[in-house]
């Protein structure tokens, strides 16, 4: 079974971060970088499946020079080779304009199976997995938690709200979007890392692809949210306070 692996690099979670000069995107000459968490996740339950049936595990990833390190990273993991999209902007595109070079780069590849992680730690859209689906004609599945490799397909487990959950078969080839935390990730061995050097990495562009840069949509400004207090003073008896503080509770600070 080929899977191809969807990864993103984003800033790391203890970055400081600055609005740069355009005020369209945050500044990233001084920042560090890391695999957005639901994609490590995305690559163990790859990495999980080829154990238990053999086959491939193919890395993807779109981005400038910088994201070699995320690449080698999944390469010392167990990928067995990757392929890099060179692509300086990506920040500027929506997820349609992301999501057509990956379903390009994959469509080559002809994999039984593509796993993204839910969404991203930088934009959080959740969208780029599902439009892959629909661009490659794939059936598709969200919130993935268990994967199971059935005659027909594959077995999927579904979270839902409110502690429910939905198994959902589908035949393949489809794309998963997997939700954080569902198996323990595995560190990089030293060997890994000696192989990951000697592993195939084959880098194309949007010309390369055939598929013309646009976006549809566009991030106008990014900015620190304004922090505000405000005192509201509940008026009635005890019980009446309470209702009314719960109500705001749960339907103006959302937070019961």
């Amino acid at each position: 079974m080929k899977i191809l692996v969807s990864i993103k690099q984003v800033p790391s979670r203890d970055s400081q971060l600055r609005v740069d000069a355009s005020g369209r995107w945050i500044q990233e000459n001084d920042l560090s970088f890391e695999t957005n968490e639901p994609d490590a996740f995305a690559l163990e339950e790859a990495l999980r499946l080829k154990e238990q049936h053999g086959g491939e595990v193919v890395a993807l990833c779109a981005g400038p020079a910088r994201v070699s390190q995320t690449i080698r990273e999944a390469l010392a993991k167990g990928a067995d080779r990757a392929i890099h999209i060179e692509a300086d902007n990506l920040a500027s595109l929506d997820t349609l304009g992301v999501a057509k070079l990956l379903a390009k780069a994959a469509e080559s590849e002809k994999p039984d199976l593509i796993l993204t992680g839910l969404q991203s730690d930088d934009l959080g859209y959740g969208q780029t997995g599902v439009v892959m689906a629909e661009l490659l004609g794939f059936p598709h599945a969200t919130i993935i938690m268990a994967v199971e490799k059935i005659d027909t397909g594959i077995r999927v487990k579904r979270e839902l709200e409110d502690g429910w959950f939905q198994n959902v078969e589908l035949p393949l080839p489809a794309v998963l979007t997997i939700q954080s935390g569902i198996n323990k990730l595995r560190y990089a061995t030293l060997m890994g890392i000696k192989k990951a050097k000697t592993k195939e990495v084959k880098r194309l562009t949007a010309a390369d692809l055939g598929v013309q840069i646009a976006s549809a949509a566009s991030i106008e400004r990014v900015y620190l949210p304004q922090r505000s207090k405000q005192t509201q003073m509940i008026e009635g008896n005890a019980k009446e306070a309470a209702a009314k503080l719960v109500e705001k509770l749960r339907f103006e600070v959302r937070v019961i």
